[in-house]
């Protein structure tokens, strides 16, 4: 039998955690399944809190899969007692009630591959069995609707409970939102941040986005009102950072993080990733020439006291990739999806750290005319 989500589901079908009682599953028991490689992670509600019950379970469950999984694996089994109001995978507070955690995607600094990031790592929490979403929230300078192939497409209308809703593209199995679906290519969108504002509320609030576990949003550069509207309207599970190594975006990069953390957002920082680390010739895999400098973000994620996800070599076949509307994750024979790949492993299992330690996030109130300023 192979390591998949539906494999481990029907195995945990045949697990009773008292003689006489229905099997996890069937109790509604396991609120969540994510296999990441050789990693299983297992959302389990229990009664008994007991670390000598929690050993009991583990071993039970661990000895289910290792009569019928041959291949080496790891399990974590994220323990929960009443899990109704604490689940470690789900983190909405009820704004848009069936997207379960919201991530935002951010940069200090334009053109370091934060659109680039967030399309892949869409693809690949997809790829781990995960429903995803992207809003493009970069309202000025919209890229996804290119790097999905979708640049094209119209969104259509349906009709939810007397009500006319906009129905997301979906391409490669991502439901996506963007400006770009309503401006044509060479057009530009010269709005002040009221405009902005209302068009990013109806791509939220007036869509029908379904179920989702993920919805990223692709947050334009810098720190500003976009920003601001965005986490006015909608409970952030948590934020990532992305940046390359050069001194100029790490300043930047400083910036964005420093607005996650002020008081009046408070939104956490589930880590940074470092793009265009460093580039090997094909001919000389084993050498890294670090154009951009040599670990910039990861020093700046230590200085910071935030988690380093990972960094992304410069690859060619990424650029070409998002040039023709298809994730770089998606490649065979390539080394850019394990990369991307423990990337993502490393957001959920910070993203499952946050929730189980933290309430879920509410939307930031904004109480003065200058917003969140700096200046206090």
């Amino acid at each position: 039998m192979k390591l998949t989500k539906n494999n481990i589901i029907e195995l945990l079908k045949s697990v009773h955690l008292q003689r006489d009682a229905q099997d996890i599953i069937s109790e509604k028991r396991v609120k969540n399944v994510v296999i990441m490689g050789d990693d299983i992670l297992i959302d389990l509600e229990i009664k008994n809190p007991t670390l000598q019950s929690k050993n009991k379970i583990k071993n039970l469950i661990k000895s289910k899969i290792e009569s019928e999984i041959k291949q080496p694996f790891q399990l974590q089994i994220n323990f929960k007692v009443n899990s109704e109001k604490n689940k470690t995978i789900y983190n909405n507070n009820g704004q848009l009630n069936n997207v379960k955690n919201i991530i935002a995607i951010s940069s200090g600094k334009g053109g370091v591959g934060k659109s680039t990031v967030t399309s892949n790592l869409a693809v690949s929490l997809n790829d781990m069995g995960f429903s995803v979403g992207i809003l493009d929230a970069d309202i000025y300078g919209p890229s996804i609707p290119m790097m999905f192939d979708v640049s094209e497409k119209k969104p259509l209308a349906t009709n939810i409970n007397g009500k006319s809703k906009m129905l997301p593209i979906e391409s490669y199995n991502i439901k996506i939102l963007s400006i770009g679906f309503f401006t044509k290519l060479d057009q530009a969108v010269i709005w002040r941040g009221p405009m902005a504002s209302k068009a990013l509320n109806q791509m939220i609030f007036e869509a029908e986005w379904g179920k989702l576990d993920f919805l990223l949003i692709d947050l334009p550069p810098g720190t500003g009102d976009i920003h601001l509207s965005i986490m006015q309207s909608l409970p952030i599970s948590g934020s990532v950072v992305v940046s390359t190594p050069q001194n100029v975006a790490l300043i930047d990069a400083r910036k964005g993080v420093s607005m996650f953390n002020q008081k009046n957002i408070n939104v956490p920082v589930l880590g940074i990733i470092e793009n265009m680390a460093y580039f090997s010739p094909k001919e000389l895999p084993e050498n890294k020439y670090y154009i951009f400098g040599k670990n910039g973000a990861e020093n700046l994620a230590s200085d910071l006291n935030v988690p380093f996800l990972g960094c992304i070599p410069i690859v060619q076949s990424i650029r070409e990739a998002s040039d023709i509307g298809r994730p770089a994750f998606m490649q065979d024979n390539s080394n850019v999806k394990s990369y991307l790949n423990e990337i993502t492993k490393k957001m959920i299992i910070e993203l499952i750290k946050r929730n189980e330690k933290l309430p879920a996030t509410e939307i930031i109130k904004i109480k003065t005319m200058s917003g969140c300023s700096a200046i206090k």
